[in-house]
């Protein structure tokens, strides 16, 4: 039947009222931005501004507020691409494991000897034996402290890869748990970038891991590269190390287990330190800017359980011995332990201002990258090109609009009017759509939002072609509309499923801005196709019986 029933045309007047409220915010788009801005100072601070109360007020409370996000192409701001150093953790690794290896072995002492550390390549430890013929019993003893991989990827492998050849035990990370430590590690620096970059007040960035081992990073209205490269680009790693020495040589060899570490107040100063720190800044629950007691800048700090126990015994035993606090490969502090910190508190000194301090206390709490950064790519999109970008974009829309309009009304006529009202319709459900499921409108965004426009016509054209064939049979005007509707719908669904498995193999394999593309492309089939076949019929049921004609010229 030509008619509709009634519940059926609120469905569809509902769900254009609904697009249409949703993408409506994005016509007053400055006015919003600060709306929204201003709600979330008062919402992080408590406290209602002037300005904030003026930047609220632009916008009413009961309006929804939600807008497009602007990608970088649009908005300017700083492009980075990231390579971790995942090397880094295999050795980090291997540091960690010698103490519990010295142990293991140390209970059979009587059967192999004495055991040393022997020196060895990043990512492996190497450990010498007294007793070659005792190898097999202390190979034996060392794969006790291997344990199966947790991954899915590495079912029924170990952790370890444990070999020995004449008096050397070779500790290596096994394939399978490299696997799972490159996830993990990829996955904690995600997260550690996200909570920098968003500690900042920057809005909307993109970060994504690209590949094995590298990660994205896109902030929309930041000022430089080099800005986010200050933000993120330092690991902030805080340990505490025991000191074994100092000296003035550069080049002094710190011994098997040690490493030479410069003192960063004091030019031509290197400490001899022990690898292995006893507690690190994963230990830590909190850091804050603060002052020592002559009144300078410092930064204060809390470890959790496990880092205030280590903390707090270490010191007990190590009364009256230097301790370095090492941020980044420097001692920014060597104070003597003077007695038992139980309490797992303290305070990093050295020559800051306030703020540094400050910067220094929000990275700890940020918490340390687990390997460092290296920049491949860096980009800066000046503000003025993004807004040349979307002028650009407004004009081809339009101008595709208006193209569009013409041809369908000077081939159609009323019923290509219809299909403009539709498509209008059609734009304002898609900018509704892109906006509630908090897409970023890209300039490939914006090229599927104007290949859109194109494509949102087919069906009607299809349909008004069809409606046309069934007049020439001498069909009445109801049963015509009627049939060209129903006859049209499976060339429809097949232009467009094919055109959808395009636009999501696109999303699936593709990565950055054709994703955003593919985004557009999908919502767009799924807002084309419901205006063309439920929108269009409505519009023209409606001016039929208003109108009830006798014969009809599409």
């Amino acid at each position: 039947m030509l008619q509709f029933p009634l519940w059926k045309k609120l469905v569809i007047w509902g769900l254009c009222l609904l697009g249409v409220a949703a993408a409506a915010p994005n016509l007053f788009y400055d006015r919003v931005e600060q709306h929204n801005d201003a709600l979330a100072r008062i919402e992080k601070t408590g406290v209602t501004s002037d300005a904030d109360a003026t930047a609220r007020a632009h916008w009413p409370g009961w309006l929804p507020s939600n807008i497009l996000s602007l990608g970088l192409d649009l908005r300017g701001g700083a492009h980075l691409l990231a390579e971790v150093k995942l090397e880094d953790v295999y050795k980090s690794r291997m540091q960690s494991l010698w103490p519990e290896m010295r142990k293991v072995l140390g209970e059979k002492r009587a059967e192999i000897g004495g055991v040393r550390r022997a020196p060895s390549a990043d990512g492996e430890l190497k450990i010498q034996i007294e007793k070659p013929e005792a190898l097999a019993a202390a190979v034996a003893a060392a794969k006790t402290l291997s344990a199966p991989v947790v991954s899915l990827t590495g079912v029924g492998q170990s952790t370890f890869d444990i070999t020995g050849e004449g008096n050397t035990i070779t500790v290596r990370l096994s394939e399978a748990e490299k696997v799972a430590t490159n996830d993990r590690t990829m996955q904690q620096a995600l997260e550690i970038i996200r909570r920098r970059v968003d500690a900042a007040g920057t809005r909307e960035p993109t970060i994504l891991r690209q590949g094995s081992d590298r990660i994205l990073i896109q902030v929309p209205g930041l000022g430089s590269a080099e800005e986010l490269k200050a933000l993120i680009g330092t690991t902030a790693k805080l340990t505490f190390q025991p000191v074994i020495g100092r000296t003035q040589d550069a080049n002094a060899a710190p011994g098997a287990g040690n490493v030479l570490a410069p003192a960063e107040d004091e030019p031509g100063t290197y400490y001899i330190l022990e690898d292995r720190p006893v507690v690190s800044g994963d230990d830590l629950v909190n850091a804050a800017p603060s002052f020592d007691q002559n009144g300078a800048p410092a930064v204060s700090f809390n470890f959790d359980t496990t880092g205030a126990r280590a903390f707090g015994q270490y010191t007990a035993e190590n009364i009256g011995q230097l301790f370095a606090i090492v941020l980044d490969g420097k001692v920014i502090s060597a104070p003597r332990i003077q007695s038992a910190i139980p309490g797992g508190s303290g305070i990093i000194t050295g020559n800051f201002t306030v703020q540094s301090s400050t910067d220094l206390a929000v990275l700890l709490r940020s918490g340390a990258l687990p390997a460092g950064l290296n920049f491949l790519e860096q980009r800066t999109i000046g503000p003025e090109l993004g807004q040349d970008s979307i002028d650009a974009g407004r004009v081809s829309t339009v101008v595709a609009m208006a193209a569009v309009s013409a041809f369908m009304i000077a081939s159609y006529g009323l019923f290509g009017a219809f299909a403009i009202i539709a498509l209008t319709i059609n734009m304002a459900m898609l900018l509704g759509g892109l906006t509630m499921i908090g897409a970023t409108l890209t300039l490939p965004g914006i090229a599927g939002i104007v290949l859109t426009i194109g494509m949102a016509v087919d069906a009607n054209v299809l349909i008004f072609e069809r409606i046309r064939e069934e007049l020439r049979a001498a069909k009445s005007p109801a049963r015509a509309i009627e049939l060209g509707y129903e006859r049209a719908l499976p060339a429809i669904i097949d232009a467009n499923l094919t055109t959808m498995i395009t636009a999501l193999v696109l999303f699936f394999v593709g990565a950055g801005p054709v994703r955003g593309f593919a985004v557009t492309l999908a919502l767009g089939i799924i807002t084309s196709v419901f205006t063309a076949i439920y929108v269009t019929r409505l519009l023209i049921v409606a001016w039929y019986d208003w109108r009830r004609p006798k014969s009809i010229t599409v």
